[in-house]
């Protein structure tokens, strides 16, 4: 043992080892500012922009009784700062901080990074301000619309320039194509927000999204973009997180194909086929990633807390019954109620639970190794979106649709809850940002020895 902590010692020592450790530990601690910009940026969205605009707007309804008395120009900026500004970021940064070419060429490319940060960030900002307030929205909305679009660009370049190594001869693991899919269809969604924000600009008379649009949209962000990206990284990370079988790949591309069929058919406007696609694709997702399957291996919850591989299961739980409410609201749906609970189900229960439960398993580590400030708080956030979630879509249904006037009372709560988990999510991941220590100054060298060892080794 002795032994090999002085020949670890002597290998530390050699100037040009510790040259190749102090840059991999400077990349690693600029990778890890950048990951944080993203993440605290997408929760600032989340939290003031897009939940507390959402509750403002839900206890207007409420006090109402009717969903229709809210400007659609305000209930679609309290979407795009969910789905732009706090998922959009989010992706964003987890996707540059994957990508190992960033640590190959980590100047010029975290500056590019950088440069998509400040261009997503401004362009979402002002959508948000335009459709709110409507001041020069015919300038400012598509403004916003092109800086997105540039923002993406800029990821999506080198993203597709990057490529895995011995992909040649080994092939892209599954999750990785339908993470591309997810990825293309998040091109698609900023092109059709570019597309349309020109659109209304030039002929619109506010700058809401007509309905007709809008309604095909939400399916592309929601079921084109924000659904496959889940599976995708669930593919990648659940085998290990609960300990389950392997994935089933047939199942999968399966899950993908039927989710983009539906997604066309609702840009056709065939919601009847469209939502019955989407049902099928996720009951595949579900067989394919065995998520409601027992675990084979003990789950991984150290520094988390214990009850993670519950909420996850829950998280998919709740993207069936999105697909299910999606069919009744295209048979059924009269007032939105239906709709509005398909969607709330999908982007709360599921998208939502989801980066509650793996991204506070996840990022911490990111971020310089940091442990989780609060595993108790965790599970205080997940719950309480769970129960704001499940009072939100079935009193929705129940008061839209006219089945009982005593659901809207219920409706301000839900949103009040559900701002409260939201609120401690924030809480947490910001004190693991700012009071947590972080680990990466000896972690990149303990990755580096093991490497550059590798390399040194003398051969055959």
């Amino acid at each position: 043992m002795s032994a090999e902590r002085n020949s670890l010692n002597e290998f530390k020592a050699d100037p040009k080892v510790a040259q190749a450790l102090q840059v991999m530990r400077e990349r690693e601690a600029a990778m890890s500012r950048l990951l944080m910009a993203f993440i605290t940026t997408g929760l600032v969205f989340m939290l003031f922009p897009g939940t507390l605009l959402g509750v403002w707007n839900l206890l207007q309804i409420s006090g109402r009784e009717h969903g229709g008395t809210i400007a659609a120009s305000w209930l679609q900026a309290h979407g795009h700062a969910q789905v732009f500004g706090w998922v959009g970021s989010f992706l964003l940064g987890i996707g540059f901080y994957s990508i190992p070419k960033l640590r190959e060429r980590a100047t010029q490319v975290i500056r590019a990074a950088w440069l998509s940060w400040a261009l997503w960030t401004l362009g979402v900002s002002i959508r948000w301000a335009a459709m709110v307030y409507s001041w020069e929205w015919r300038v400012l909305v598509p403004a916003s619309g092109a800086l997105e679009c540039i923002a993406f660009c800029i990821f999506f370049a080198i993203v597709s320039r990057h490529t895995p190594k011995d992909s040649a001869k080994k092939g892209l693991e599954p999750w990785v194509w339908v993470v591309m899919s997810a990825t293309i269809g998040f091109l698609l969604a900023v092109t059709a927000n570019l597309a349309e924000s020109v659109h209304i600009a030039l002929r619109g008379v506010d700058p809401a999204f007509p309905h007709n649009f809008d309604q095909r949209y939400l399916a592309l962000l929601g079921w084109g973009f924000l659904v496959p990206f889940v599976w995708g990284f669930s593919a990648k990370w659940m085998r290990v997180f609960l300990g389950l079988k392997p994935v089933r790949p047939r199942f999968l591309f399966a899950a993908v194909a039927l989710d983009f069929l539906g997604v066309g058919f609702a840009a056709a406007g065939t919601f009847s086929f469209a939502t019955l696609f989407l049902l099928v694709g996720s009951i595949f997702s579900v067989m394919a990633i065995r998520i409601l399957e027992p675990s084979e291996q003990a789950p991984k919850t150290r520094g988390i807390h214990r009850s993670f591989p519950m909420f996850v299961r829950i998280a998919y739980g709740w993207l069936l019954v999105a697909a299910t409410l999606g069919v009744a609201a295209s048979r059924w749906d009269s007032s939105g109620g239906f709709w509005g609970a398909s969607r709330h189900a999908l982007t709360v229960g599921f998208v939502g639970i989801m980066i509650l439960a793996v991204g506070q398993r996840i990022l911490p580590a990111f971020a310089g190794m940091r442990l989780l400030w609060s595993p108790k708080l965790m599970f205080v956030g997940l719950l309480f979106l769970s129960v704001g979630c499940t009072l939100r879509v079935s009193c929705e249904v129940l008061a839209y649709e006219g089945y009982a006037a005593w659901a809207w009372h219920i409706l301000p709560t839900s949103a009040l809850i559900e701002l409260t988990a939201l609120s401690v999510f924030t809480l947490n991941m910001l004190c693991t940002f700012l009071l947590q220590k972080s680990h990466a100054v000896n972690e990149p060298m303990t990755v580096g020895l093991a490497q550059l060892a590798m390399t040194s080794a003398p051969r055959g």
